[in-house]
């Protein structure tokens, strides 16, 4: 089998060959045309050309096996092949790989219908939500109709051409099913346009009949010929320049919220060059952080709900919000609780016109990196500067909150059980620049936007925009993938192993020496914490027994996680002590095959050790209520919204 060319190394551009004959047709099934049209489809951007389709997932079944499964038989020297063990996964591992690749390369996934075909549901709504690109091929009922239903098939009185895979509509940016040999050339082309459209892209899905696939068709010869797509860098419009450089000038405590936009844009070092020239301060979402290194004078870290208190601080303050390629989710904007300084503005600078009018803010549509661009040069003519005063204030008040990380990474004790912060903050004495932290759900996603000192614009790698449990390990096959070398690392902690473990063994077989930091602290430690500030408390949250009154609250339940990674074949360093948990990440970096670090943590009155949350987060609370905790509760929440604006 070929390797995947890696994410971050060029592909030489295809050679120019003489244009097929007019007439000329090559007779392939529908399964045997679309693979070797996707190994003839690239990506250019900024002059680097890269195959847009590094590679292929499937479990097969009795939807797919006699069509595409025949089809990558064919193909196993162009189109590398992947076996996964769970669908949802396969689509975590390919959107993994994709985020590494700048989006410019994606992988896809190919399943059987039925089961195969809806558990993509789950994966397709993280790459959409996310804009990032997959394609997905799953097995669908027969076109023909022989039998009627098959296998799988979903029966729907009112309407004879529906099928489980239906349920990938809302979830996909494209959707299309292949109901003729011949369609498959407009629907594979569209397909092209969605996963490279830096606007559009997302999910898409082509739902191929299992007849269909398997039909022969006499294909046009150019339609196998290479064929690039352009990413497009779109700058601003005159106008809406003018405007915001007026807006930027005009402000006395501007401060620019950087999201996934800025790395999807390549526009690190354009930000960093912005914010240098005018002294502005950058927070940065979760999708965004790493856009400035940790210390660069101009970072105050996470903004929001999860954010530090010199960015959360800040934000109360502004006269103007410079949003770059950010979406303004609840937890950026502390459900609109966190932009409240008087007659303050909203200037978005984002690639899709959507986003750039939110918050009623001035619209600065353009490509992230074009647009910083020329914001700089037209803040240059000006000669503007924030004044320097509030450099004063606010790299002071980072300097502060610098201590406050040490204090809660600082492990005392090097005998003693650790809290998670103490874990994380034995990761980061030991890490460098090529590391990747890979992470989406829990405690630790808070824990990290606050606290995690990012050394590189990739080593960040937070699945947000969903925040779906069990993606981390199958998204480090994907970054491994596309970053062969690197050390990358998969943070989970128990809730999140127990839902997606199964990606393991790929691993194992494909010799991706993923490190795995598993953190046991029996439940689902984020939620618990959120129940209890609701008032639920923390019903239904913890790992335990069942009490004499029927509730979760009896011993932990002894399951060892660490023996069941063993028996999925990685290497398992168990750590009891602070002094145990360092020389095991040290042993796990320096691994060339796949390892896990499995540290069972203490918990403190914040769960982790972490600052407790610097910005509200709107969880609504029953209106009516008896117990105590629910009324006091109820009592705060009433308190916080009151205190919710609405940009108009």
């Amino acid at each position: 089998m070929t390797a995947p060319t890696p994410a971050h190394t060029a592909v030489p551009a295809p050679a120019h060959t003489a244009a097929p004959a007019a007439d000329a047709t090559t007779r392939l099934t529908v399964a045997q045309a679309l693979v070797r049209f996707l190994c003839a489809q690239y990506t250019e951007r900024d002059g680097v050309r890269r195959r847009l389709i590094g590679a292929t997932w499937g479990i097969f079944g009795h939807g797919n096996v006699a069509g595409l499964g025949q089809a990558l038989v064919e193909h196993a020297d162009t189109m590398p092949f992947h076996q996964g063990r769970n669908e949802q996964a396969m689509v975590h591992a390919a959107v993994g790989y994709a985020r590494q690749s700048g989006r410019l390369s994606t992988h896809a996934v190919t399943t059987s219908i039925g089961p195969g075909a809806t558990n993509l549901v789950t994966g397709a709504a993280l790459a959409t939500i996310n804009h990032l690109p997959v394609l997905l091929l799953p097995g669908d009922t027969f076109a023909t109709r022989p039998a009627d239903p098959v296998l799988q098939q979903l029966e729907v009185p009112h309407a004879g051409d529906l099928s489980v895979n239906d349920t990938l509509r809302p979830v996909s940016r494209y959707f299309d099913r292949i109901t003729r040999p011949e369609a498959l050339i407009p629907a594979a082309l569209q397909a092209m346009r969605v996963l490279t459209d830096p606007i559009e892209t997302g999910a898409v899905t082509l739902a191929l009949p299992q007849d269909v696939q398997a039909e022969a068709y006499d294909w046009p010869a150019a339609f196998f010929t290479d064929r690039v797509w352009t990413v497009r860098r779109p700058g601003a419009d005159p106008t809406e320049l003018a405007e915001a450089v007026t807006a930027i000038r005009s402000a006395r405590r501007p401060l620019i919220v950087a999201g996934g936009g800025v790395h999807h844009s390549r526009a690190e070092s354009a930000l960093a060059e912005f914010a240098e020239t005018t002294g502005i301060p950058v927070a940065s979402t979760q999708a965004g952080k790493g856009s400035l290194s940790h210390d660069h004078p101009q970072d105050v870290g996470g903004i929001g709900h999860t954010g530090t208190a010199t960015a959360d601080d800040l934000a109360r303050a502004a006269d103007l919000v410079i949003g770059v390629g950010t979406r303004y989710t609840d937890f950026t904007t502390a459900s609109n609780t966190l932009f409240t300084g008087d007659g303050v503005r909203f200037l978005n600078l984002n690639i899709a016109p959507y986003d750039g009018h939110k918050l009623a803010g001035l619209p600065l549509v353009a490509d992230a990196r074009s647009g910083l661009s020329e914001l700089t040069e037209g803040l240059l003519v000006h000669d503007h500067r924030v004044p320097d005063a509030y450099v004063t204030a606010y790299t002071g008040a980072k300097a502060d909150w610098e201590r406050r990380v040490d204090t809660a990474y600082r492990a005392a004790d090097p005998d003693a059980r650790p809290t998670q912060t103490q874990v994380l903050g034995a990761l980061d004495a030991l890490v460098d620049g090529t590391d990747i932290i890979i992470n989406a759900a829990g405690s630790l996603p808070g824990d990290l936007h606050k606290l995690w000192r990012a050394r590189s614009h990739d080593q960040y790698h937070l699945e947000y925009g969903y925040s779906c449990m069990g993606y981390e390990i199958p998204a480090a096959l994907g970054v491994q993938l596309a970053a062969p070398g690197r050390p990358v690392w998969a943070l989970v902690g128990d809730g999140t192993y127990l839902m997606m473990p199964t990606e393991i063994v790929t691993a194992v077989q494909e010799g991706l020496a993923i490190k795995v930091l598993l953190v046991q602290n029996h439940g689902y430690a984020s939620i618990g914490g959120l129940s209890e500030e609701t008032g639920a408390e923390r019903f239904g949250t913890a790992y335990r027994y069942r009490a004499p009154d029927g509730t979760f609250t009896g011993a932990p339940l002894p399951v060892d996680l660490a023996t069941n990674a063993e028996s999925l074949g990685l290497r398992v360093l168990r750590a009891r002590t602070v002094g145990e948990l360092r020389e095991a990440l040290a042993t796990a970096r320096a691994a060339d095959t796949p390892t896990c670090v499995y540290v069972e943590t203490r918990t403190t009155d914040t769960v982790s050790g972490a600052p407790p949350a610097m910005a509200w987060w709107d969880v609504p609370v029953a209106a009516t209520a008896t117990r105590p905790a629910a009324v006091e509760a109820r009592e705060r929440y009433e308190q916080q919204i009151s205190t919710r604006r609405r940009p108009l």
